[in-house]
């Protein structure tokens, strides 16, 4: 089989896997720009917020690790190898004892109600199916567990938006990377109580903070 009629047939997390394995040794280097001028305190926002036993999906090369309470139990959850390997170096690193293990967010490899806070940054933007993956977010919370996320999403300025929808165009069919998704509405499709909702950057990015009803 040739390598095209391999990928047309690969499935979506499969090809997810294989564009993040491929773009893990540069990711630090480009999102760090971002995180400066877009999603700036994101991530402290996020991790001032958890608690407990802390599970994050897609932890990608680990960049939230550093911003946990010293008391936080981190499990983190993450589709590519490439991505958890230099995790598990920024780990050592920091002397942080996280637990991070190979999965999808779709299918997490976890019981119910065995975390207190789930976080996800900068993922479900590429997550193929966000309803899915809020829905396993929620099926592994204790009641009154919280839901903590970060990510871009369609503008609400008209103009701002339509530049996203003709961006992602290229971005879907490249890399899977929506820039169109609102996720609140799946957080409140799923039954979550938000506790907190914030949209910044021209309404390009919101930071939600959820609970799972006891």
């Amino acid at each position: 089989m040739s390598t095209s009629s391999a990928r047309t047939c690969e499935t979506p997390a499969a090809r997810q896997k294989r564009v993040w394995d491929r773009s893990a040794p540069n990711y630090d280097k480009q999102i760090a720009f971002f995180e400066k001028t877009w999603f700036t305190g994101g991530r402290e926002w996020l991790t001032s917020r958890a608690r407990g036993q802390v599970l994050e999906v897609a932890v990608g090369t680990g960049r939230n690790l550093a911003h946990y309470p010293a008391e936080a139990t981190v499990t983190g959850i993450e589709l590519s190898p490439a991505m958890l390997a230099i995790a598990r170096q920024r780990a050592a690193g920091l002397g942080r004892d996280a637990d991070l293990r190979e999965g999808d967010a779709e299918h997490l490899p976890c019981g119910d109600a065995s975390f207190d806070t789930v976080v996800c940054a900068l993922s479900l933007c590429t997550i193929p199916s966000p309803a899915t993956a809020i829905s396993e977010m929620k099926r592994v919370l204790v009641p009154g567990g919280r839901l903590l996320l970060l990510d871009h999403i369609g503008s609400t300025w008209p103009p701002v938006y339509a530049a996203q929808w003709l961006l992602e165009q290229v971005t879907v069919r490249a890399a899977g990377e929506h820039f169109t998704r609102r996720q609140l509405r799946l957080v409140q499709a799923a039954g979550f109580q938000v506790i907190e909702a914030e949209r910044l950057k021209a309404g390009t990015v919101e930071r939600i903070h959820a609970v799972k009803p006891a």
